[in-house]
């Protein structure tokens, strides 16, 4: 791969970022990686890099987890993120990109405009997250947005919430990489990428807990959320012109 380095050290700040914002890595990995691998091969990538990044945290963050949301929220997530995932060998790739491209700037504007968004923390919104996030994330690569707003709900304290999330991250990661693979999606002469991202996750995570210290998450989730809607913006560009 060209620009080796570049793409080490976006997907370190993509994996900090993910962390502190509470919204995985992939929102900012997917997008990113698009721009040194073709959108297939993103996908499968991204998979795989997302078990190692969910291992990380779960390992970081290990204080504790919601047992009932990662059956409510987690068991649909795992099976429409199945369906997600084998519905992209039948989507042009460029169609793919501009879904997600959009979903960026949307989710994005969504969150930044309508802070006081409020979802109420009942088990029917857990298995609604919980199918949209999963659905989303096989066919985009990410879904982590829909599933924070949903965690959200529920009070949940920033290990519990991190932990949470990795574990039911975890299961739609195997779950679609396993599709992914199927589908021909994750190529061999891209594999000596994975032990590379699996350190980046490591060392995203570690980092990003260290900043979750000394900044406010409400904070530093408007700065990412900014940083989301740019991605999204520079995405579309790219794609439409």
């Amino acid at each position: 791969m060209e620009n080796l380095y570049l793409f080490i050290l976006l997907a370190l700040l993509a994996e900090i970022a993910g962390t502190v914002g509470g919204f995985g890595s992939s929102l900012f990995f997917v997008p990113i990686a698009s721009y040194f691998l073709d959108f297939h091969s993103v996908l499968g990538i991204t998979a795989l890099f997302h078990v190692s990044s969910n291992l990380s945290k779960i390992a970081f963050f290990r204080k504790g987890v919601n047992v009932m949301l990662i059956i409510y929220l987690g068991i649909p997530a795992v099976l429409f993120v199945l369906a997600g995932a084998w519905l992209t060998q039948f989507i042009a790739t460029k169609t793919l990109e501009i879904v997600l491209s959009i979903f960026l700037i949307v989710i994005s504007l969504v969150f930044l405009y309508f802070n006081n968004i409020f979802i109420q923390p009942s088990k029917l919104n857990a298995i609604t997250g919980g199918t949209l996030s999963g659905f989303i994330a096989g066919l985009v690569g990410t879904g982590g947005a829909i599933r924070a707003l949903v965690f959200s709900a529920f009070q949940l304290k920033t290990e519990v919430f991190i932990a949470t999330s990795a574990v039911v991250d975890l299961a739609i990661d195997a779950s679609r990489s396993f599709v992914y693979w199927h589908n021909g999606f994750v190529h061999a002469h891209d594999l000596y990428l994975i032990p590379i991202l699996l350190l980046v996750s490591i060392a995203g995570t570690f980092i990003g807990k260290k900043i979750l210290q000394y900044i406010s998450e409400s904070l530093f989730k408007k700065i990412v959320l900014f940083l989301i809607l740019l991605t999204g913006v520079f995405t579309l560009f790219k794609l439409l012109y």
